[in-house]
């Protein structure tokens, strides 16, 4: 994927954005999604393909056969052990959504494009940090850890 992106002329920014979004969308459609084909006879699978259209933009799309629920930005714990992936794909795309189709398969699909194309798109790396970041621990009420340190002397 990587060197075929990189021989279309697609910056190397969108190509790590779009790798770390395909790692995220795989694992979501591995962990909860059911998989494409005949499941019992062990054909079953997902679907990731991608496309850069005329403009630049880079498009990542997985297809999987549908899970108990759909797709869904979290609000995970500061202890979760997940719950962020479509948070990160928020704070790193353009755009994303998911698209059903009849036979019950589920597409999540990603827009990614070059920041120093679009002059209105450069705010997502800058703030990335605070869209994805835990809440901070002095912003937590009842978390005193004076106190646990006091039996230490």
């Amino acid at each position: 994927m990587r060197s075929q992106l990189r021989r279309g002329g697609v910056a190397e920014t969108v190509i790590d954005d779009a790798v770390l979004i395909l790692s995220e969308l795989l694992s979501n459609a591995c962990k909860h999604g059911r998989p494409l084909g005949d499941a019992l006879s062990g054909d079953g699978d997902v679907r990731a393909a991608w496309r850069v259209d005329t403009s630049g933009r880079l498009t990542v799309e997985v297809t999987d056969g549908g899970g108990p629920t759909r797709p869904a930005p979290a609000t995970p714990s500061v202890t979760a052990h997940g719950g962020r992936g479509l948070n990160i794909i928020t704070a790193l795309a353009d755009d994303w959504g998911v698209r059903d189709d009849a036979r019950g398969e589920v597409t999540v699909w990603v827009v990614v494009h070059d920041d120093v194309h679009d002059p209105d798109a450069g705010h997502r790396r800058n703030d990335f940090a605070t869209r994805v970041a835990a809440p901070s621990v002095s912003a937590m009420s009842g978390l005193d850890f004076a106190d646990a340190f006091d039996d230490l002397d």
